[in-house]
Order: structure tokens, then C-alpha cells, then sequence
């Protein structure tokens, strides 16, 4: 982080930004003020709000601005910065050497005539223009300046606050529709020396003009009544007052008061301090004595004298002391003799159970049945079932110093009160399954016939038509699309739903209309048919305002997907796919997210009508793209495409164009989950074996004992 330099090259800089268009270049008949060196980025709002002529009078504000400095690689340097959706540099601080070059750069500019993403280019601006290798020089005050038209569309405050802690200097310059809220956010402290705005870009002459006699003014605190107590010092065309050490400046800005260290609290004595103008000394409460810190105190050991006739402790107090007793002793009425007390009998003790006690000390006990724990205070029942001294087969039941025995479900006690009896429970419950039951210890499940899926229930049977998909959409509400067309996209959602088997346990739905800001119209949990999800369509309102596609796609991967709106846990494999529906080329970068989302195993379709890019759809579409995204000139025609789209998991009963790839195809499903019955019941056989085998190895170590 550079350090940033005195105050008087701060307000050198503030009135070089002030003088804005005093004049524009000459033919070398006035003498420029010696303003650098310092480090000087424009940053030039250019959004499709500026009007060309207005980008002209911006254009004419930086020229008349550079012909006040004295360019030069060794004085003043500069780069300038366009911005709008996103951020482009015209030129850098080590481009050009003289104000000719730089002129002719200027005129050259051609605005990008998009968005107005502010907080984007002061990132760019502390992470790029100034920098070593951009031309920024250290120990060179940085100072950037913007001139903007209109409100952010991104964060401002956090990344101007970070740029000014790394010591750039920000002037924000607003006209006509600027908001004062978001220059102040932007600009650096104090804001009556750093904030601008005028009305229309018509008045930037104007309102440059009455500070151009600063630039370059006198001495003020040599050649005027200043009226300071202490010390002056002097900025161009200004000055202002300081104080002497141990002194603070008062309200009216010239006169000094005394600093009170001690009544401001600014000191580290421990009982008393003693102020003087901007220092202080410690002291001593009486009873007490100043320690070789000089701040703390020490209250005077009387106990130390050797005179307290104290029994057992003596204690040192104010003026004084006082004597007490050991643990487990009572001081006398005498006040200086012990008495040893029962700490048992007198309930002074902590023992959970039994308490025996001696002179002052006590130990504890336990009831039978019950061990004392290592804290030799509380006591633990004897768990027989925990230490293996049992003859239980499954299950043991303790009770202090004593067991009983029970059986896992599926079984049944014997009448020896110890081993258990398996109980077949596909032959004694109403098991349910529709093609076949197998029994497991204390339990069941239900397997189906090769080519059929186990559905959610866990006994039915179903072909891959039945297959479950979690399905959010996201469709496009910026101004672009107009009323009328919105209800052709709402029509649209409600064809897509009508080709989905939606239930809560089937397909579910979720729908998120964007424009310059993100709305979850429904989560995927909150309608478990197609007519509520259709009718819920149907009440939407249009937004009508940006296209941020990009900010759409982040809000689908970090809260559409979650379970806590409704998506199913991954590990159930349950399909996710994204369809994202617009008009027009997103005003944010889409990049970043589209390919995060299709990393998190989301699925993603891309419908793009009208004036929507290309690249963008291909961008956000998944592999094969051509199978994942649609466009049609027409909103009329968009009901073509919810004809042929069929999202569905299973590719060869998928119609048309599109097909959603995924790793569980049906006879994979189907060939997996035969393997794992298999398996479930080799391993039951295995266990049931086993369980035999530890039953013998225990009976023949109780025949030993």
C-alpha cells in the first residue's frame, strides 16, 4: 500500500480536479502551475445514458483539465479508463509523454454504450492502471477521478474504500442524473473537497470556472491575517490551522485547548493521574504505593510486619489486615484462631452418594452396585451389558449391578430368556412389494423384475418414463421482452410443465424471473402438481428492467438447487436441470457461473429468442450444446420448442432435438441394483454365518470358566 503524502500536495490535487475546464489547450500563452508528479486516472462513465454530445462535453472536460498540468514522465502522468458493462483502457500512465499524444488519444475514444458497472472499474483501476507495470511510480500520489452520469449497477462503497486504503485518492465528478449517494460512497474524505455535481454536462465550463484562481495562489498564511493561535500551514489557494504538541484544534478552527490525557481516558495509571498539557503523571489512593512502573500500585502489606498473631493466614486490607482460616476450618469468635469443622455433616461437601469425613477433609463413596467415578465425587451404576459380563444373544438390557435380555426386531426371546429366534417378516407382515419380498434380519426390502426401477415408495415397480428430475426455470423479465411477449413465455413455462410427470415424488418444479435483479416467483418445493405450478405461472408479474443472466445463474446454483428449496439430496441421483430462458445479451459476465453450474452436475438447457447471442446460449448450454439449446427469432414460434422439448432422463423415449445425457440410464439402474441385491443377500448369509460362529467361540469360554 502506498503511503499517502502531506496534505498540501492533497489539496495541490484537489484544486488541479476543480479548475476542470478553465481553459482548453493553448497555444503555450499562459504558464502551467506545477502540479506533480503525480500518478492521474480518468474514468469515464460511457453507458448507453450518455448521449453522444454529452460524451463530446466529457471528452472537451479531460483535455481542458490536462492543459492545467504539466505533463511529463517525470511530472504529471496519465491514463484514461472507459467503463460501462465492462471496463476498457484507452490508455495507460506510461502511454504517452506530453499532452499532444495524449489529446489525440482522446478524440479518438468510442464510447461502449452499455451498462453502468462503476464499482467493476474502480477494481480495475486499483488492481491494473496502477500498477509497476501500467506505469505507476512509488512513492507518486495515485489519484483517480470519475465522471459519471447515473447510478451503479454493482457495489460501490466496498471496493472505493479498499482502493482508498491502498492510497488512491478518488474524486467523484456527478452530472445530471448521478447519485449523490454513490459519488460520496466512492469519493475520498473530506467530501466538500472531493464530491462534484453539477446539473447537465453543459455546465462543466461553467462550474470549473470559479476555481481557477486557486491553482496557483499565494502563501495565505504569509500574506494574510490568518488568525491561527499555533501554527498556519499553507495549501494553493488556502490554508488551515494546527496546534502545538499536547494541544487540540477547537470548533471555530484557529484556537487550541489544552489536551486533558486524564480526562479523556487516554492513560494506563491504575488509581490516580495527575494531567499537564498532553502528559500526565500517576498516583497513589491512600494505603497504596507507587510500584517502579510508575502507573501501578501496591496496597502497603501489614501482614509482613510480623505482628498479626494470626492462627493460621493473615491478609493484608487497607490500613490494616485481617486473619482466615484453611479449608475446612472456622476462625473463632477471637477472630485469630481455627477450629477444624465436619464438612460431612454440615453438607459442605460435593459427594454424589456418601460422604466420610475427617478433621477439615472429607472423601467420598459409593452405594453398591455403583463405582466412584475418577473425579472421587460422582458415582457411575455398574454396567454389566457395557463391560461384556452378560450371556445376552442381542441385546442387553443394565440396571445397576444387574442385566436382562431382549431381541432386535424380527426376533423373538426364547425361553431361556438369553438367544433369540429369527422371524421371517415376508411371511408375517403385509410386506407390501409388487414383484418380490427378501427377508433380512429383522428386516425386509423389496427387489423388481430386470428392466424396471424400485420406485420412491420402496415396493412399486416402474419403467423409466416414471423417472424423477428436479427442474428449475429461469426466465427472462427485462424491458426488452414487453408485456405481451411475457405472457407468450408464461404460456411457454406451462407447456414445458404440462410434458413432466410433477408430483412430490416424481418431478418437481421451481420457477426465477430476472432482469437487473433476481426473484424466486416459486421454490421446488412448494407445488406437487402441474394445474398449481401452471396456475402459479400464470399470476406472475413482469419486472421489466436489466438483463443480468450472469447474477440469475449464480442465485439458481446457490439457492434454487438447495434442499432447503426443495431439491432432493444428490446422493439420492436425482437429475437437476436448469433452463434458462432470455431475449437479449446478458449486461453481467455469465461465464464464471455457467460453468460452475454445470460442474455441480446441473443439467442446463438455453432458450434464446430475438436479439439473445449466440455464444452466450452455447455458453450456458451443456455438452452436446446442440442438444441443449434453442432459438427462434419469434416469440411467436417459442411454442414450437416447448413441442419438441422433452426433459426427461431416460434418452431413448426423449423426442425431438434435445436429450439429457446422464450416467444412471435405466438398464444401469437396473443391472446396478440387481448386483447390490445380490450382494445384501451374500452378505446376510456371511453375517448370519459369522453371528453362528461368535455364539460357539463364546459358549465354549464360559464352559472354561
Amino acid at each position: 500500500m502506498k503511503t499517502r503524502t502531506s496534505r498540501t500536495l492533497c489539496g495541490l490535487l484537489v484544486l488541479t480536479l476543480i479548475v476542470f475546464t478553465a481553459a482548453r489547450p493553448k497555444a503555450g500563452s499562459e504558464q502551467k502551475c506545477k502540479s506533480g508528479p503525480v500518478d492521474l486516472v480518468f474514468l469515464i462513465d460511457s453507458s448507453r445514458s450518455v448521449r453522444p454530445h454529452e460524451f463530446e462535453t466529457m471528452r472537451k472536460f479531460m483535455i481542458d483539465i490536462l492543459d492545467t498540468l504539466d505533463i511529463g514522465p517525470n511530472n504529471t502522468r496519465v491514463g484514461v479508463v472507459q467503463y460501462s458493462s465492462q471496463v476498457r483502457s484507452e490508455f495507460s500512465l506510461k502511454t504517452h509523454k506530453n499532452l499532444e499524444s495524449m489529446v489525440k488519444n482522446i478524440n479518438q475514444i468510442i464510447p461502449l454504450a452499455q451498462g453502468t458497472m462503476t464499482g467493476l472499474a474502480i477494481k480495475y483501476v486499483m488492481n491494473v492502471a496502477f500498477t509497476e507495470q501500467e506505469g505507476d511510480r512509488p512513492k507518486v500520489p495515485n489519484v483517480a477521478v470519475i465522471v459519471t452520469d447515473g447510478r451503479p449497477q454493482d457495489r460501490v462503497a466496498e471496493v472505493a474504500s479498499e482502493a482508498r486504503d491502498k492510497g488512491i485518492e478518488i474524486f467523484a465528478v456527478g452530472v445530471a442524473r448521478a447519485d449523490m449517494a454513490s459519488l460520496r460512497a466512492m469519493a475520498s474524505p473530506p467530501f466538500e473537497d472531493h464530491v462534484f455535481l453539477v446539473e447537465s454536462f453543459d455546465l462543466i465550463h461553467q462550474f470549473g470556472l470559479q476555481f481557477q484562481d486557486k491553482l496557483c495562489g499565494v502563501d495565505l498564511c504569509v500574506e494574510s491575517d490568518h488568525g491561527c493561535e499555533h501554527i498556519c500551514e499553507s495549501s494553493p489557494g488556502s490554508f488551515h490551522c494546527l496546534c502545538l504538541p499536547g494541544y487540540t484544534l477547537n470548533q471555530d478552527g484557529k484556537t487550541c485547548a489544552a489536551i486533558d490525557l486524564c480526562s479523556e481516558g487516554k492513560h494506563d495509571c491504575e488509581q490516580i493521574c495527575i494531567s499537564s498539557p498532553g502528559v500526565y503523571t500517576c498516583a497513589c489512593n491512600q494505603g497504596y504505593t507507587l510500584n517502579q512502573d510508575k502507573k501501578t500500585c501496591t496496597v502497603i502489606d501489614y501482614c509482613s510486619f510480623g505482628n498479626h498473631s494470626c492462627d493460621q493466614e493473615c491478609v493484608s486490607v487497607l490500613n490494616g489486615y485481617h486473619c482466615i482460616c484453611n479449608e475446612g476450618h472456622r476462625l473463632l469468635e477471637d477472630g485469630k484462631t481455627c477450629q477444624a469443622i465436619d464438612l460431612c455433616s454440615e453438607g459442605k461437601h460435593d459427594c454424589e452418594q456418601i460422604c466420610i469425613s475427617s478433621p477439615g477433609v472429607y472423601t467420598c463413596a459409593c452405594n453398591q452396585g455403583y463405582t466412584l467415578n475418577q473425579d472421587k465425587k460422582t458415582c457411575t451404576a455398574i454396567d454389566l451389558c457395557s463391560e461384556g459380563k452378560h450371556d445376552c444373544e442381542q441385546i442387553c438390557i443394565s440396571s445397576p449391578g444387574s442385566f436382562s435380555c431382549d431381541c432386535n426386531r424380527g426376533f423373538k426371546l426364547n425361553e431361556d430368556k438369553r438367544t433369540c429366534t429369527n422371524l421371517d417378516l415376508c411371511n408375517t407382515v403385509e410386506h407390501g412389494c409388487q414383484h418380490r419380498c427378501i427377508s433380512t434380519p429383522g428386516s425386509y426390502y423389496c427387489i423388481c423384475p430386470e428392466g424396471q426401477l424400485l420406485q420412491e415408495d420402496g415396493r412399486s415397480c416402474g419403467t423409466c418414463k416414471s423417472a424423477n428430475i428436479d427442474l428449475v426455470l429461469l426466465i427472462d423479465g427485462s424491458k426488452s421482452v414487453r408485456p405481451q411477449n411475457f405472457e407468450l413465455v408464461k404460456k411457454f413455462v406451462n407447456q414445458v410443465v404440462d410434458s413432466l410427470d410433477v408430483s412430490p415424488h416424481g418431478t418437481r418444479v421451481g420457477l426465477v424471473q430476472y432482469s437487473s435483479r433476481v426473484r424466486t416467483e416459486f421454490p421446488l418445493s412448494m407445488y406437487h402438481s402441474a394445474d398449481e405450478i401452471k396456475a402459479a405461472v400464470m399470476k406472475v408479474e413482469y419486472m421489466e428492467k436489466g438483463t443480468m443472466t450472469g447474477l440469475a445463474l449464480k442465485h439458481m446454483l446457490e439457492n434454487s438447487f438447495s434442499e432447503a428449496e426443495g431439491a432432493r439430496p444428490a446422493n439420492r441421483n436425482i437429475p437437476r436441470i436448469g433452463l434458462v430462458f432470455t431475449d437479449g445479451r446478458s449486461q453481467d459476465d455469465i461465464t464464471e457461473f455457467a460453468k460452475m453450474a454445470k460442474e455441480a452436475g446441473i443439467t442446463m438447457y438455453a432458450v434464446g429468442v430475438g436479439k439473445a447471442v449466440e455464444d452466450e446460449l452455447r455458453e450456458i448450454a451443456s455438452e452436446p450444446v446442440e442438444k441443449h439449446f434453442y432459438y427462434t427469432t419469434d416469440f411467436s414460434a417459442i411454442s414450437t420448442i416447448a413441442e419438441n422439448l422433452k426433459l426427461n432422463v431416460c434418452p431413448e423415449e426423449s423426442q425431438g432435438e434435445i436429450e439429457v445425457k446422464d450416467p444412471c440410464s435405466c438398464e444401469n439402474l437396473v443391472e446396478f441394483q440387481q448386483v447390490t441385491m445380490n450382494s445384501l443377500e451374500q452378505l446376510t448369509t456371511r453375517m448370519l454365518g459369522l453371528t453362528a460362529r461368535l455364539e460357539q467361540l463364546e459358549n465354549q469360554l464360559l464352559s472354561r470358566k
